[in-house]
């Protein structure tokens, strides 16, 4: 049996989230049905995250088990052509061989996601369910400022989904920063893991800082109330991404 390493991407709006769901379309089961169309094996395809219904991804690292031999060229070609005959907007934009230890969640160190929002007063067309429009400039400072109480290790109780199943809302924030490309604001979050609506719901109170609606102090009061009731505001998937999974050098 070969282990192989995935890198995959896919448009969030046509799934119920990464993992398969009994009421809707996956991201892992669309990929899970490619292996079995060309391999004849049933497998299960593992992903450093588990992203929710709407949210997209560039650069999801995944991997699987294979008994029959492909070199990874074809198998990148094969669950292509398989995702393109089954209409998924997904694809595998690279595969190689991986070692038997490695694992695309478990040995995983480190994850990154992009949220992008776009300021303007007209309605979306090309980037409608990709980006959130919000309808006025942002005040890029303010939300820095705000995101400078978020990074480190905290309690983040407030920005944690109520369905969360982490075992403990103490997380290790490494990242939270934002820049401008045009008239889009990307923030970017790092961290070891994160919770279940943690990225979205630090977003939501950046851009209600960047809005005036609140102050950077209101963000730190949030975060210190360790209460979900407490949260400003919670941003939609759309303009989440998952970019990236980093990996120690020794495995994968």
């Amino acid at each position: 049996m070969t282990r192989y390493r995935l890198t995959v991407e896919y448009d969030g709006r046509g799934f119920m989230g990464w993992q398969r769901q009994p009421h809707g379309p996956s991201v892992q089961a669309a990929i899970e049905d490619a292996v079995l169309a060309i391999s004849g094996e049933e497998r299960q395809v593992h992903a450093a995250g588990r992203t929710d219904s709407g949210v997209h991804a560039s650069g999801m690292v995944a991997h699987v088990d294979i008994d029959r031999p492909f070199t990874p060229f074809k198998l990148a070609e094969g669950l292509n052509a398989r995702l393109r005959l089954a209409g998924a907007k997904a694809a595998i934009v690279a595969a190689r061989f991986a070692a038997d230890d490695f694992h695309a969640r478990f040995s995983c160190i480190g994850r990154a996601y992009e949220y992008r929002i776009l300021c303007r007063r007209a309605p979306l067309t090309f980037e409608e369910g990709l980006v959130w429009r919000r309808p006025a400039p942002l005040d890029i400072a303010a939300m820095r400022h705000a995101a400078t109480h978020l990074i480190g290790q905290h309690d983040f109780t407030t920005f944690r989904a109520a369905q969360c199943q982490a075992l403990s809302p103490v997380k290790t924030l490494d990242v939270l920063d934002m820049e401008m490309r045009g008239n889009q604001v990307i923030v970017r979050a790092e961290a070891r893991s994160f919770l279940h609506h943690q990225v979205r719901s630090m977003v939501g109170s950046l851009v209600w800082a960047g809005e005036g609606r609140c102050t950077p102090n209101d963000v730190k009061s949030a975060l210190e109330a360790r209460n979900r009731s407490a949260l400003l505001f919670n941003a939609p998937p759309d303009g989440l991404w998952f970019i990236g999974a980093k990996y120690p050098e020794s495995v994968g």
